[in-house]
């Protein structure tokens, strides 16, 4: 029997406005990606824009076992970014199931 599954990967862009350094930015992000990694359970990586002051591109994962639940889970992720950084984040999120990803 094959195992199922889903995973949701999800690109964060993310803008700081009141940014003045790298040290500033890279405090409030340390706090963005231990929130998301603690709270709400998904894997996070700075994949871009690593040496810019008011930018930084995140990418996350998050996996489950039904798509009801795994879209639930990203859609809260999601307001919490937007409560989190209502001027400055763009989220995309690509889904696909387990079967999919063996293609």
């Amino acid at each position: 029997m094959a195992a199922g599954g889903f995973v949701a990967v999800i690109v964060i862009e993310l803008h700081f406005p009141d940014a003045g350094s790298l040290k500033s930015r890279r405090k409030e992000l340390s706090s963005i990606k231990a929130q998301l990694h603690g709270r709400l359970g998904a894997a996070v990586a700075e994949t871009g824009n690593t040496e810019k002051w008011q930018r930084a591109t995140l990418t996350a994962a998050l996996t489950g076992g039904s798509l009801r639940k795994l879209s639930a889970a990203v859609d809260n992720l999601e307001r919490w970014l937007l409560a989190r950084c209502p001027d400055g984040v763009r989220v995309e999120r690509v889904v696909a199931s387990v079967e999919d990803l063996r293609l």
